[in-house]
C-alpha cells in the first residue's frame, strides 16, 4: 500500500496489521470534520489493500479521543448556524446528518476485523466509535464517558443500537442517563471491553490478537464473518442467519480457500489462503439492502 497522508491521524501497515492512531494529541486527539473525513477515507485504504487483514484504532499521546472539539463554543453541535464546510460535510439528502454516525456506519461496513486500543480518556465520540469496533482493550489508564445529556445533547453515532447489544439495555441507561465518567475498571466489569492492560503492554497486546487473526484466517472468511455476526444483530429470526450462511457455505466451499483450509490442517503446516478480498468476497446477501451511510 503507497503511503496515506491525513492531517488528522496517522495510518501505518506493517505484516498485515493497519494501526490507525488518531493524531491531535494536543488535543486529546478530539474529533473535528476533519477527523470524521480522515477516518471515512482511512477505512476506505484500509478495504481496498488486500495486504490488511486487520485494524487497530488507538490514539496519539495521553488521550484516545476526548470527544468533540469545543472550540467553536455555543455553536460546536449547531451545523446550521456553523454553515461552510462542517455543514456541507454532513448534509446527505438535505439532512445534516451526525459526523460521529458517519463513521460508526463506515466501520460497520469494513471488511476487516478493527480492535481498539483505548490507552487513556475516550469520552462523548471517543467512546461510540468504538461501539462499531469489533474488539476493545483498553489500558488501566483510560476513562470513558458517554456525557451527552450533560452537554444539553442525545446520545450519537448510531450508539442506541450498538450500546445496548454489548453491555444490556440497564446499563446503558445508566451510563447515557447519567453522563459520568467512569474507570477502565468499570467499563471491563460490565463488558465494553475485552481486556485491561498496563499502558506500555496495551499496544502490543492489540497486535498480537491482530497478529492471530491474520497468520492463521482467511481474509474472505473474516469478511463474511464480520457480515453475520454484525448483521444478524438485528435479525428478526434465525431464519435470516440460516439462509445467509448456507449461502456462504455453498460458495466459499468451492474456493481455493476451502480446498487449502483442508489441506494445511491435514499436511500440519500453516495455511496460505489464496483468495483476496477485492475480488473474490461472494455476496450471500442477495436480499441485502440497507440504507447508504455516504
Amino acid at each position: 500500500m503507497a503511503a496515506q497522508t491525513f492531517e488528522t491521524l496517522k495510518l501505518e501497515v506493517e505484516d498485515g496489521v493497519a494501526v490507525l492512531t488518531l493524531n491531535r494529541p494536543e488535543k486529546l486527539n478530539a474529533f473535528n470534520t476533519q477527523m470524521m473525513k480522515d477516518m471515512i477515507a482511512a477505512f476506505d485504504v484500509t478495504d481496498a489493500d488486500d495486504a490488511v487483514k486487520a485494524v487497530i484504532v488507538t490514539g496519539a499521546g495521553r488521550g484516545f479521543c476526548a470527544g468533540a472539539d469545543l472550540s467553536a463554543g455555543a455553536q460546536t453541535f449547531d451545523y446550521e448556524a456553523r454553515g461552510g464546510e462542517d455543514k456541507a460535510a454532513r448534509t446527505r439528502e438535505g439532512v445534516q446528518r451526525d459526523g460521529g454516525g458517519l463513521v460508526t456506519l463506515r466501520i460497520y461496513e469494513s471488511l476487516k476485523p478493527v480492535i481498539a486500543a483505548v490507552n487513556g480518556p475516550a469520552v462523548g465520540i471517543g467512546v461510540t466509535m468504538q461501539l462499531a469496533m469489533d474488539i476493545r482493550m483498553a489500558s488501566t489508564e483510560a476513562r470513558f464517558g458517554l456525557v451527552f445529556a450533560r452537554r444539553g445533547l442525545n446520545p450519537e453515532a448510531a450508539s442506541s443500537w450498538f450500546l445496548p447489544k454489548l453491555v444490556g439495555v440497564q446499563t446503558a441507561l445508566e451510563w447515557c442517563y447519567t453522563g459520568r465518567v467512569f474507570p477502565a475498571q468499570e467499563a471491563f466489569d460490565r463488558g465494553l471491553v475485552r481486556s485491561l492492560h498496563a499502558p506500555e503492554d496495551l499496544l502490543p497486546a492489540a497486535k498480537a490478537l491482530a497478529r492471530e487473526i491474520a497468520d492463521n484466517t482467511a481474509p474472505v472468511s473474516i469478511a463474511i464473518t464480520r457480515q453475520l455476526i454484525w448483521r444478524m444483530a438485528g435479525a428478526s429470526h434465525p431464519m435470516e442467519a440460516h439462509r445467509a450462511d448456507s449461502r456462504g457455505i455453498q460458495v466459499r466451499g468451492a474456493m481455493a480457500d476451502a480446498r487449502e483450509g483442508v489441506m494445511s490442517f491435514l499436511e500440519k503446516r500453516p495455511p496460505a489462503f489464496p483468495n483476496k478480498v477485492s475480488s473474490d468476497l461472494p455476496d450471500i446477501w442477495p436480499d441485502w439492502d440497507p440504507p447508504q451511510f455516504r
